[in-house]
């Protein structure tokens, strides 16, 4: 039976993927607090322990602006650790589902990013996850790294949730309007990565099956959109007694420690036309908020 190892259980990602995934096999997930990606001989110790035949990793730093005064910690955890299970999992003959960031480029294309474009991260945060992507394709195991962005859920930190929260305590938001991107719900990114593992295990040779199509996939919503119109269809669908009145901001009015990139929108033409189809972000934000 195929073993699962999925880390950061407890996480937007992690959460649905100990859910998506069952029935796929022995599913063992796992949270900080028995693999710490911060303690790379522990990731080595666990993998040794679990001996798994998939090691699926959606844990790392996602504190975008912390990153910029916590560079050794990002970088260990999303791009030290990375390599570290890729190593593991190449003495285990395992394969590799990672995910990224749309965070890898600069924000400069006027189109849709695709997985040939160069990367040119402008924060902490992205170069520690395109180190990553660069540890874990080195050892040469099967593996996929997907892409995405904007992720969020009904579940831990995230835009959506905050805005919920907000939306509680003031008549009035400020929202950048001025970045665009595609809000990913954490469920369809889980349901995803369920489908391609279902679709290797029903091949002769699922490692194979993968090796030959290892490699890296945008992952993200389809359509786009900028944070002012995301929170629009955030309130749209919320249920508060008093909506707020929504005010749209340039980026330079919302100074943060960490620069994020103009356009970070997501081509996921590859990985439909290799695993399956993904859905409008509108229609993924509808059923998330239910």
């Amino acid at each position: 039976m195929t073993r699962i190892l999925i880390t950061g259980k407890t996480g937007q990602v992690g959460y649905e993927l100990e859910r998506s995934l069952q029935g796929l096999g022995e599913i063992i997930a796992v949270d900080r607090s028995q693999m710490d990606l911060a303690d790379l001989d522990q990731v080595r110790d666990v993998i040794r322990r679990i001996k798994p035949t998939l090691i699926v990793n959606p844990a790392a730093y996602t504190a975008v602006d912390k990153a910029e005064s916590e560079v050794g910690l990002a970088m260990r955890i999303n791009g030290e650790a990375p390599g570290v299970m890729a190593e593991e999992a190449s003495k285990l003959g395992a394969a590799m589902i990672h995910y990224s960031t749309d965070y890898v480029f600069d924000g400069t294309k006027e189109t849709p990013y695709t997985e040939d474009d160069p990367t040119c991260p402008v924060n902490v945060y992205g170069r520690s996850k395109l180190a990553g992507e660069q540890a874990i394709a080195a050892t040469g195991i099967a593996h996929l790294i997907l892409r995405t962005s904007w992720v969020y859920s009904m579940h831990g930190k995230n835009f959506l949730l905050t805005m919920l929260r907000l939306a509680q305590e003031r008549d009035t938001l400020s929202i950048v309007s001025d970045q665009h991107g595609a809000p990913t719900w954490s469920r369809t990114i889980a349901d995803t990565t369920a489908h391609i593992i279902a679709q290797s295990l029903a091949a002769q040779d699922s490692y194979a099956w993968l090796q030959q199509r290892a490699g890296i996939y945008n992952l993200s919503a389809q359509g786009q959109t900028t944070w002012f119109g995301f929170t629009e269809a955030i309130m749209a669908h919320a249920s508060v007694k008093k909506k707020p009145q929504l005010k749209a901001i340039l980026a330079q009015d919302y100074p943060v420690p960490a620069k994020r990139p103009v356009n970070s929108v997501l081509s996921s033409q590859h990985l439909m036309d290799t695993f399956c189809n993904l859905p409008h972000w509108t229609e993924a934000l509808r059923l998330c908020q239910g």
